[in-house]
């Protein structure tokens, strides 16, 4: 560009500007193909570790919206097409439109894969998880020649607000491992609690299936549940009819409701869950000398985690014993 005697090829040349990619979804997908093309595909690669490294990629490159209420890892999971309470598909647009040159800077997939590619080649490595990943990310920073103080102080923040967000992940992962039915107990809760709002809205009473007496709605359940995402009592009602709307609607479309069919409902229903069983995960996973009852609990569980969700016997020891240090604290 800067020799003169190029200007003739300088005249035919177009410059377009590429952003970096702005959705999770896609940023993992960059990762699963270029290490299963290079010589690392045979090291183990522990659940949700390519999912938190895309997270914090994305997230250095999203700016922060103007919008009231809207976070960075709100907006990271509205981009991505997942449902966030409170937000249509018009806030979506409204975000993309908000910065026309967003994704032009941030951390780059190469920053990455590169970082991941240290961690993967160490002498005796065989697994690798999020938290190592989140390690040789931050480590990378210091090292990062290309950084203001400032630059590097927001992405080192970035780093803390995808480990809580780990955090959280890895604790539903270990609470549906103890829960092995946990499908059929979340959907049961949900029957439970339909049978209940419907009765409420409509002032109409249940039929006990037993006794066949009839029973008034079990305000009691409804409120255990709604409660765990801030459903006060004054908004009970609404929130309580809509769900009946939402209901009603899908059956329209020929598509039935489940337990993952509204944002709330469902982390009302699995916060419930998780909170009923919380002692028992919290004594068992945080225990420094098990008994032979909790021993047996916790190799079930990492069985489980082997079995079906991608863990292998070293990651699923490590995230066993991750999620009790966050429950004992």
């Amino acid at each position: 560009m800067e020799n003169k005697k190029n200007e003739a090829l300088r005249d035919r040349m177009i410059l377009v500007r590429v952003p970096y990619n702005l959705r999770v979804s896609d940023e993992m997908q960059i990762y699963q193909k270029l290490i299963g093309e290079s010589g690392l595909k045979d090291v183990h690669l522990a659940p949700h570790t390519l999912r938190v490294a895309s997270m914090f990629a994305v997230l250095s490159r999203l700016k922060e919206s103007k919008k009231q209420g809207m976070s960075l890892i709100k907006k990271m999971r509205l981009l991505d097409g997942e449902a966030v309470e409170g937000y249509t598909s018009k806030d979506i647009r409204e975000l993309r439109e908000e910065f026309p040159m967003e994704g032009m800077d941030g951390i780059s997939p190469r920053y990455v894969i590169n970082r991941l590619s240290s961690a993967l080649v160490r002498p005796g490595v065989s697994c690798i998880n999020p938290l190592d990943a989140l390690k040789t990310l931050k480590d990378g920073l210091e090292q990062h020649t290309g950084l203001s103080d400032d630059e590097r102080e927001r992405l080192l923040n970035l780093i803390y607000e995808t480990r809580k967000e780990f955090d959280e992940m890895a604790k539903i992962e270990v609470q549906k491992a103890f829960v092995y039915s946990f499908e059929e107990s979340a959907q049961a809760l949900l029957n439970n609690y339909l049978d209940n709002a419907e009765a409420y809205v409509n002032k109409t009473k249940l039929t006990d299936p037993i006794t066949d007496e009839e029973m008034e709605p079990d305000e009691k359940l409804m409120r255990s549940i709604e409660e765990q995402i801030g459903i006060t009592e004054n908004a009970k009602r609404a929130f309580r009819e809509e769900i009946l709307i939402r209901i009603s609607t899908l059956a329209r479309h020929g598509r039935k409701f489940d337990y993952q069919s509204h944002s709330g409902l469902k982390q009302a229903i699995e916060t419930k869950l998780f909170n009923d069983l919380k002692n028992v995960v919290k004594v068992t996973t945080s225990t420094r000398t098990p008994d032979q009852e909790q021993l047996r609990k916790l190799n079930d569980v990492a069985a489980r985690l082997i079995d079906h969700d991608g863990y292998c016997p070293e990651c699923s020891q490590a995230i066993l014993q991750y999620v009790g240090t966050l429950l004992s604290r």
